[in-house]
């Protein structure tokens, strides 16, 4: 009775055994965001935003009467660096990566190509607009800088039918460059496109626009290659909506304002599977609290759904995507009582609330932007700001269709075959081996230790410096899952002739010694980062001979006497 009920019991336990949620939270210094995601073919997940860096001056110290001179002097020193991060399926970061370019940026968009690629666009803080080509390891084909003169904006690239990307932004009224700033005013906004050809040639760029402040804000390509334009013009305290078609060329076939009472924010246009189109609004109340609307209207302007959500606290919905049979999913925000949370929101074909889900912690957390995945789970990404802190992350995380938070079946297994990748060249050349279980084990012939000694050879020192150069930044990159490293020293079973006791506590101390010498080689060799990282997580530990190597029931007292390292995951 009492075995059946500790079977049951085990049972219950593994069947409700706690498994971690598909949340990544990329740590930056400063604040950090997520602008856009996608699938790459490997059916991982990829997204682009900024995080923050300093430069370093090499200017000389000087002193400074004017205000002004002192300001220009100091400028790009510190701001955004347009970053990608891509993800596997157990939720491990497979890259982070910065652009490091000579010029503060920000990454808004990103399009897979059909060399599982990317196609990147953003613009420099400055206001030159850019677009980057990416291989599928993140590293630069080329890139294009483009636009006026004066101050530009992107808000959207699209892929377009013919393997090109279309730029969707703003830029200001042209004006000459000689003019006083202070003296000629600001200018207005125009909507700005600039279409490429999918081998990275301009094809034509124009601006559009009224009197007022106008500004692109995403587009989308239709059926018959023709170009829907979703935008805003902005006069005294109105926002319109502005529509518009134009040819594949860039010519103008309709424009449409639309004018309301209240304050109205355009987000979002997609193309949904019947050749309709969607639009996402944030419309706001007398009381200057927004709520979403939803308007679903043709290639003729036919308006055939307006739909307007309210939901209990003010919400908007900063991007929209269409499944299979019609339905759609929203992410955005919505505004709690204490703080704002991220929301993600499932639509019927009518553009009718099914159910929605809020996400984050007692600080401020939103989504940007969603992608459907291959198996109608749902990306998502955005910023996440942690509890008692003032600088936000960039966050992504996997959704199953119910909105509720996917979770990460075998994370172990994953972290195996990343590292096994990593140390792929040791492996073959019987270096190293890798158990399943994330123990790194020196087998290399000049890697052991002599009898009764524990300082680290010149070969074993050399091969330490190539190994740290390899283990560093993976543990780096993957510290928010990594909970100890541990350095484990162990020896053969011989010493002497002494009795028993005597023989254990050396062997004992000479394992802890081998741990040591190999910890602290590592630890001395690390900059201040790295030795940051590995007080945090480094473990020394000695297991004497208990896990002697042996070979048909005796012992290899050679292949005893090493050191292992062992990954151990939160």
């Amino acid at each position: 009775m009492k075995l059946a009920l500790l079977l049951t019991l085990l049972i219950y336990s593994l069947l409700h055994a706690e498994t971690p949620d598909f949340s990544v939270i990329v740590k930056q210094p400063f604040d950090a965001a997520l602008f856009d995601v996608t699938q790459d073919y490997d059916r991982s997940i990829s997204a682009v935003g900024f995080s923050k860096e300093f430069k370093q001056s090499s200017q000389t110290s000087q002193a400074y009467t004017d205000a002004f001179e002192y300001l220009a002097s100091v400028s790009q020193k510190y701001g955004s660096q347009m970053h990608i991060v891509k993800v596997d399926n157990d939720a491990n970061i497979l890259f982070s990566k910065i652009s490091h370019l000579s010029r503060f940026n920000k990454a808004i968009a990103v399009v897979k190509t059909p060399t599982n690629g990317y196609y990147v666009g953003g613009y420099t803080l400055d206001g030159e607009l850019m677009i980057l080509k990416l291989d599928s390891n993140a590293n630069l084909i080329y890139s294009k800088m483009f636009g006026t003169k004066n101050y530009d904006r992107m808000h959207d690239l699209l892929l377009m039918g013919d393997g090109g990307v279309l730029a969707i932004g703003s830029s200001i009224t042209t004006r000459s460059s000689q003019d006083n700033l202070f003296e000629t005013g600001l200018g207005n906004n125009d909507i700005f496109i600039t279409r490429f050809s999918k081998n990275g040639n301009k094809l034509w760029s124009k601006k559009y626009g009224t009197q007022y402040d106008d500004e692109g804000i995403d587009a989308v390509e239709a059926a018959d290659g023709s170009i829907i334009v979703l935008g805003k013009t902005s006069y005294d305290l109105h926002r319109d909506v502005t529509l518009m078609r134009l040819s594949e060329n860039g010519n103008k076939i309709w424009l449409k304002h639309t004018q309301g009472e209240n304050l109205t924010l355009p987000s979002k246009i997609i193309k949904l599977r019947d050749n309709n189109f969607v639009i996402s609004l944030i419309q706001y109340n007398e009381m200057q609290q927004e709520h979403i609307r939803l308007i679903k209207f043709d290639l003729y302007q036919n308006i055939l759904i307006d739909r307007d959500i309210f939901t209990t606290y003010p919400s908007g919905l900063n991007d929209i995507q269409e499944f299979s049979d019609g339905s759609l999913v929203g992410v955005g925000y919505v505004k709690d009582i204490q703080n704002r949370d991220a929301l993600a929101m499932l639509l019927d074909s009518n553009l009718r609330m099914l159910r929605q889900e809020h996400y984050g912690d007692e600080n401020d957390d939103l989504f940007y932007a969603t992608k459907i995945l291959h198996n109608s789970q749902v990306a998502a990404v955005g910023v996440h700001t942690n509890k008692n802190s003032q600088e936000s992350n960039m966050w992504i995380v996997k959704l199953n269709r119910n909105l509720s938070m996917t979770q990460i079946a075998n994370n172990s297994s994953n972290f195996y075959r990343l590292i096994s990748d990593l140390f792929q060249e040791e492996i073959a050349a019987k270096k190293i081996k890798i158990d399943e279980d994330l123990t790194i084990e020196f087998i290399g012939k000049a890697l052991y230790f002599n009898v009764g000694e524990f300082q680290l050879t010149p070969k074993q020192k050399l091969f330490l410096d190539k190994f740290s150069k390899k283990l560093m930044p993976f543990l780096s990159l993957h510290q928010e899952r990594i909970n100890t490293l541990e350095v484990i020293g162990h020896t053969s079973s011989e010493w002497g002739d002494t009795k028993f006791t005597q023989r254990y506590l050396k062997n004992e101390k000479l394992s802890m010694q081998r741990s040591f010498a190999t910890l602290s080689y590592i630890f001395q060799t690390e900059q201040y980062k790295g030795q940051k990282l590995l007080s945090k997580i480094l473990k020394e530990s000695g297991l004497n001979y208990s896990k002697k190597i042996l070979f048909h029931d005796k012992e290899d007292r050679e292949k005893s006497r090493r050191v292992t390292f062992k990954i151990i995951l939160k």
